[in-house]
């Protein structure tokens, strides 16, 4: 048998304003700051003769393989980003939608507070979850009020009430 997977799903496309800034930013710094320090600085370890003994060659050669590899995933994957910068109608403020924050009460009667942000800003913050976690896709189009049950993976429920849904202002 070999390693072969099947290729995973493909994430969504969504991406709030301030997602898309925060990524475009990083592909701005890669690309016009870190990658030309880096050539330089292996510029500078190639100057010093042997490259198959130099540590700072081959580290250097290294960081860009994996900063172009990065600036070429978020080039490739903000081409196809659609951004959504707009909250819904105030008549529909009270239904979940992308980018909403959205309050929720456990049976403990704890509350927790996320916001359903597309997959590429989840490392953004902990409150952060992907439209494509379980608890976003049961949480997108329920009301104030309604209650939820989301399935774990070891069997178990929890119940959740959606006690608050706002959204950012653009």
């Amino acid at each position: 048998m070999g390693r072969w997977r099947p290729p995973q799903p493909r994430s969504s496309k969504y991406i709030t304003a301030e997602g898309y800034k925060e990524l475009n930013d990083e592909l701005k710094y890669l690309w016009k700051v870190k990658r030309p320090e880096v050539t330089q600085s292996v510029k500078e370890a190639a100057a010093q003769g042997d490259r198959s003994e130099n540590a700072e060659y081959i580290y250097g050669k290294k960081q860009l393989r994996e900063i172009d590899r990065r600036v070429r995933y978020l080039s490739k994957r903000l081409e196809d980003m659609v951004v959504v910068d707009r909250a819904p109608a105030p008549d529909k403020r009270d239904t979940v939608f992308f980018g909403a924050w959205v309050t929720l009460l456990d049976e403990e009667d704890e509350e927790k507070r996320h916001r359903i942000v597309g997959p590429d800003e989840i490392g953004a913050g902990s409150d952060y979850i992907s439209m494509d976690s379980p608890l976003a896709k049961l949480l997108l189009k329920k009301q104030l009020g309604e209650e939820v049950c989301l399935q774990k993976p070891d069997g178990s429920e929890v119940w959740y009430e959606i006690t608050k849904i706002e959204y950012a202002s653009p």
